[in-house]
């Protein structure tokens, strides 16, 4: 399976990302879409995972002041987990992250993806909120 990671460039491209940051992270809570971006989307760093045409995978990239980064909206599409989507982003988004002087990554992990962090080094450093009342979040972190 061929996966491309690609900046979302054009609006047809925003549209396809939002789409499925929406469709994964918000919808099946019942949350309208619109609901998946924030006002601090547009100073961000943005990639997608595209397979035969298909967005697989997004996700986004910020940079604090302290020299640490934080992956955000993640999410990958039903039908590609497992297939390395996630994994490509992880790994792409770290580099793009020590390549800009990064010295960590966190980001606040849904207690079903946990095992897929660990897997790649992270660490839990706290429990951190409850989402919708439902999807507990937990802070991790990585030194790159």
């Amino acid at each position: 399976m061929n996966i491309t990671l690609t900046q979302p460039q054009t609006d047809k491209d925003f549209q396809q990302y939002y789409n499925l940051r929406w469709r994964i992270l918000r919808k099946p809570w019942g949350k309208t879409e619109g609901s998946e971006r924030d006002i601090t989307d547009v100073n961000c760093y943005h990639i997608m995972a595209v397979i035969n045409g298909d967005v697989a995978g997004v996700a986004r990239l910020e940079f604090s002041d302290n020299g640490s980064s934080q992956l955000r909206y993640m999410a990958v599409d039903d039908i590609y987990q497992g297939k390395g989507v996630g994994r490509s982003i992880l790994d792409h988004m770290e580099q793009y992250s020590k390549e800009n002087n990064a010295r960590e990554l966190f980001l606040n992990a849904r207690e079903n993806a946990l095992g897929f962090y660990e897997k790649s080094g992270y660490q839990i450093t706290e429990k951190s909120y409850l989402l919708f009342d439902t999807i507990q979040h937990y802070k991790m972190f990585k030194i790159l």
